[in-house]
């Protein structure tokens, strides 16, 4: 039995004394199966410099699994091994977080991956800042969840009523309650205008980086079923099930929670019922955008099309300044055909049973309507 998914979901910052990190993982053993309402052992190291950097802080837990293969702990809060947490000087970074795990509950640790941790040192750097100033905010959280940081700007805002200055650092966005990232971190945000004036991502979600070309698999992202959340189905090493969903609402104790569902009948949706209203907008019931951002329409992709002018194909799609990889897709048999060859991208826009998507290859490219339950990328527009 084997860990082949795990998942950074959500950051606390308490905004006097930030000690703590909590993490989400989803378990599977080795065949993609939920590893269900059962003990793990795992081991947690925060790497200093790189991804085989010495380690600064380790710490051992045993949590146990939920109906859905969920655990859920705080890093910082486990059994010290060496280090201590809170000594961690978090602007002397970078950080990597080391996740090693025992799916039968004991110390016979297997490495299940290493990654950068983007979000969490700025915010834990916020508490050595200098000026702090009000806010209009009076809200008496300090929760951050699932933020995004950019290195641009200079202002990190807290939601416990106060601004942190930190000059070079910013959160820029936030992201939907419960969503999963498949990489272990946000898809970081960063604005490119296109052709057209709009203002849309410059990556994939999921994408660790923009793409540099055509088929460059580091930006690929992930593949949505349309109108679903991002609770793990999109992640490209996802399980798969042939039960249909029978709510929209996610990771609430399903069997298909966080599972690619297969759908070979019509109308080739993974809900029953439909639900045409998913999707529709910045506030659209599971939108996976981050915080003002969505899908965009049928009409915004055939604006975008237009712009490339004689180029109406994958070339064109990747020299427009949205630089539009072939990720491929995730069909009904589970497989995950076209990769490095077509490019299929989700709009909002609803027609009849099916939804508007943006599809191009070598020799054209063109706005269509096609199933619900396929696997497409996710380039987010700005509202």
């Amino acid at each position: 039995m084997s860990v082949i998914f795990f998942c950074l979901s959500s950051y606390f910052v308490h905004a006097q004394s930030p000690d703590k990190l909590s993490f989400q993982a989803v378990i599977r053993d080795s065949t993609g199966g939920l590893v269900l309402n059962q003990s793990v052992g795992l081991q947690m190291s925060i790497l200093q410099g790189s991804v085989s950097g010495s380690s600064v802080y380790t710490e051992t837990h045993s949590p146990t699994t939920n109906s859905s293969g969920l655990i859920s702990i705080e890093i910082g809060g486990g059994t010290t091994i060496t280090g201590a947490f809170s000594s961690i000087d978090w602007s002397n970074g970078p950080y990597y977080l080391k996740r090693e795990v025992d799916p039968a509950g004991g110390t016979n640790y297997i490495i299940s991956g290493t990654s950068q941790l983007m979000s969490v040192p700025y915010a834990m750097y916020a508490t050595m800042a200098d000026t702090v100033l009000n806010a209009p905010d009076t809200s008496s959280t300090n929760e951050i969840q699932n933020l995004s940081v950019s290195t641009s700007g200079d202002t990190l805002y807290l939601s416990g009523g106060n601004y942190i200055i930190i000059p070079g650092i910013s959160v820029k966005n936030s992201w939907p309650s419960g969503i999963v990232f498949c990489g272990g971190a946000p898809t970081e945000i960063v604005d490119v205008t296109s052709t057209t004036g709009k203002t849309w991502m410059d990556r994939n979600l999921g994408a660790s980086q923009t793409a540099t070309s055509s088929n460059d698999a580091a930006s690929y992202g992930d593949l949505y079923q349309w109108g679903r959340a991002a609770d793990g189905h999109q992640c490209r090493i996802s399980g798969t099930t042939s039960t249909n969903a029978t709510t929209a609402l996610p990771n609430a104790g399903n069997s298909w929670d966080s599972l690619f569902i297969l759908e070979t009948s019509d109308p080739y949706d993974w809900l029953t019922p439909q639900d045409a209203t998913l999707w529709q907008g910045v506030n659209g019931t599971n939108n996976p955008c981050p915080s003002g951002y969505r899908l965009p329409t049928d009409a915004e992709w055939d604006a975008e099309l237009m712009s490339w002018g004689a180029n109406n194909n994958a070339a064109g799609a990747f020299a427009s300044p949205l630089k539009l990889p072939v990720a491929g897709n995730r069909g009904s048999s589970g497989s995950i055909p076209d990769v490095g060859a077509i490019g299929f991208y989700w709009g909002s826009t609803v027609s009849g049973a099916k939804s508007s998507y943006l599809k191009f290859n070598s020799s054209s490219a063109s706005v269509i309507a096609f199933d619900r339950a396929n696997g497409f990328s996710v380039r987010c527009i700005k509202d």
